[in-house]
């Protein structure tokens, strides 16, 4: 009918279906199911906040083309899994929706905000055009113009009256569908009226039962949580499914293991899981694993694994957030880009870009945000029932992790706690790709060390590099894994080359080579540069792996290509916990 009331099924979700023999469909559908289970019940406001590119649009469009009386949707939704649920025709195209595209809405204020009708009216901001613009749609509807007039008190931006009236003549509640509800917190963040105005508009209509009465249910996305006022979340009567409390819902958004498997058996895919895997996945929520789905269907279709998602929009908000340095911040992001884990609490987080007191704050938005991942902790003292020590709770509160309740006993400390990671290869290199931009970024311990040791390798230091090994080895990175076997000395190198060799080598990990595949090879973009061959050894010496190199010829493949060959063996020992590497130049 409209764009906002009982819109027309031509959305994403609709185009998704008609093409969904000439690219990728992942059905999930069945989410309609769980929110006709919640439909008139207490439990009918419901906000999914997720990053960008995972869903969140293209599902609002499905629930408004299943729901709108404005459609007519049986062809649309039939074979598809909603199609088999007991509650699907009770349901379908039976409700007045109504529906918000933040977008939309911003856009068509910008356009219109000088008009003669606005200025008539008194609307003055966003918040007011998305009442009046509403109203001017419900009115369009005789009889719900006719209900609305009864009210002699009736304005135009009075939508909870309107809305009030409407139900009271037809019997009828309406849906709410709200896409980037967040919006207003995201692009007007230093506008605090603004905010303010918008939020009591929201709880005008969500917080009290005058409000409440007209919705049958409301359905919220977007990127950040609800807004929190002190420890209270604004609008209270809506059950958050957000990154840091994702609840029962992770599946719906995102795509899973069991739905890339199909995909990769599809004709027209030519990457392996495991690729995917490395570039799209690692989002765990709540146990299960899910992959950055825009990220999935665009690799797919160009048969090529790089950042897609990273370039979907400017990477100002992270940038300032880093460069704001709370609690060593930039020293952690070199840190979780290396593969690091690191513990965080959201306790206190205000889910605003302005209100950032700590760097649990900024650790919160960064997940908010799909640059870092998060679980649940699960280490011995968090499953503790004891209080801790003085001396411990004093450390806490002194390591600036802006939670304030040190004194409480850790199992209840750690409900708000969180660890958080680099989910996968797309979000890693995007956040490479921002520090390396930054005029801090030469001046850090990190970057320094990664210099020095492939200085030392080229320079043919095999003491110098078993030095720095042995020091990455020692750090917390490395002791997230069992260091017992070749493949953690591996971790050990990657991760120490990480920044130095980031423009000028390229990484490949047991590359077939001759008689055999060695263990790491960094090949360089420019033939001036050496080629790099590394073979390491667990339990045995650093004479063995070089010898390795040679008898099996790994370096057959490259020496027509390269004529500075350098070959390091690495061996490490269980008993004396030592590092030791011999490096040559090969003999061409």
């Amino acid at each position: 009918m409209g764009s906002i009331l009982n819109p027309g099924n031509d959305n994403s979700f609709a185009r998704l279906i008609y093409s969904k023999e000439k690219g990728i469909f992942v059905d999930k559908t069945d989410f309609i199911e769980k929110t006709n289970d919640i439909i008139d019940s207490e439990s009918r406001f419901i906000a999914v906040t997720r990053p960008r590119r995972f869903g969140k649009t293209v599902t609002a469009h499905m629930l408004a083309a299943y729901y709108s009386g404005g459609c007519n949707s049986e062809d649309l939704f039939r074979n598809l899994k909603i199609s088999e649920s007991s509650s699907y025709k009770r349901h379908l195209n039976n409700y007045n929706v109504i529906y918000w595209d933040m977008n939309s809405i911003k856009d068509g204020y910008k356009e219109r905000m000088n008009s003669e009708i606005l200025q008539k009216n008194d609307v003055n901001s966003i918040v007011d055009y998305l009442q009046f613009i509403t109203v001017l749609e419900l009115k369009q509807v005789e009889s719900f113009r006719l209900a609305i007039d009864k009210n002699p008190f009736m304005t135009g931006k009075s939508l909870k009256t309107a809305l009030g009236e409407i139900c009271k003549e037809t019997q009828k509640k309406f849906i709410l569908i709200m896409d980037e509800w967040d919006l207003i917190y995201r692009e007007y963040r230093n506008n605090a009226n603004l905010q303010k105005d918008f939020i009591e508009f929201m709880q005008s209509l969500f917080k009290s039962d005058e409000g409440q009465n007209c919705f049958s249910l409301a359905y919220l996305t977007g990127i950040l949580p609800i807004k929190k006022y002190n420890s209270q979340s604004a609008l209270n009567t809506f059950d958050e499914y957000n990154m840091l409390t994702p609840g029962n819902l992770a599946s719906y958004f995102g795509f899973t293991e069991d739905e890339v498997a199909k995909i990769v058996k599809s004709p027209q895919c030519r990457l392996s899981q495991n690729e995917l895997r490395e570039w799209y996945e690692g989002y765990k929520i709540n146990d299960i694993a899910i992959y950055n789905p825009n990220s999935v269907c665009k690799a797919v279709s160009r048969n090529e694994c790089i950042g897609y998602w990273s370039g979907t929009s400017s990477n100002e908000e992270v940038i300032n957030l880093i460069n704001l340095n709370y609690g060593g911040i930039k020293d952690d992001i070199l840190r979780l880009i290396e593969g690091e884990e690191i513990g965080f609490s959201y306790g206190n987080f205000q889910n605003d870009l302005v209100n950032i007191k700590s760097e649990d704050d900024i650790f919160c938005l960064l997940v908010c945000l799909g640059y870092l991942g998060c679980r649940k902790n699960e280490t011995a003292s968090e499953k503790s029932d004891e209080f801790p020590d003085i001396s411990e709770c004093e450390k806490n509160t002194d390591a600036g992790t802006g939670s304030g309740n040190a004194s409480l006993p850790v199992s209840l400390k750690n409900k708000n706690r969180r660890t958080a990671y680099v989910p996968n290869n797309e979000v890693r290199f995007a956040l490479i790709d921002i520090v390396k931009h930054q005029n801090w970024y030469n001046r850090m311990k990190t970057i320094r060390r990664s210099e020095t040791l492939l200085r030392a390798i080229r320079e043919l230091d095999g003491d110098k590099t078993a030095e720095i090994i042995q020091e990455i080895h020692n750090s917390s990175a490395v002791s997230l894994y069992d260091y017992n076997d070749e493949k953690a000395l591996i971790y050990c190198i990657m991760t120490g080359l990480l920044w130095s060799a980031l423009d000028d080598y390229i990484c490949h990990r047991e590359d077939q080579a001759g008689k055999g595949k060695v263990d790491l090879v960094y090949e360089p973009a420019s033939r001036k540069d050496p080629l790099i061959l590394i073979e390491f050894k667990y339990d045995c010496s650093a004479e063995e792996a070089l010898k390795q190199i040679k008898t099996r010829e790994y370096y057959k493949r490259y020496t027509d290509l390269y004529s500075n060959v350098i070959l390091a063996g690495i061996s490490y020992s269980t008993k004396t916990k030592d590092h030791r590497c011999l490096i040559e130049r090969l003999d061409t």
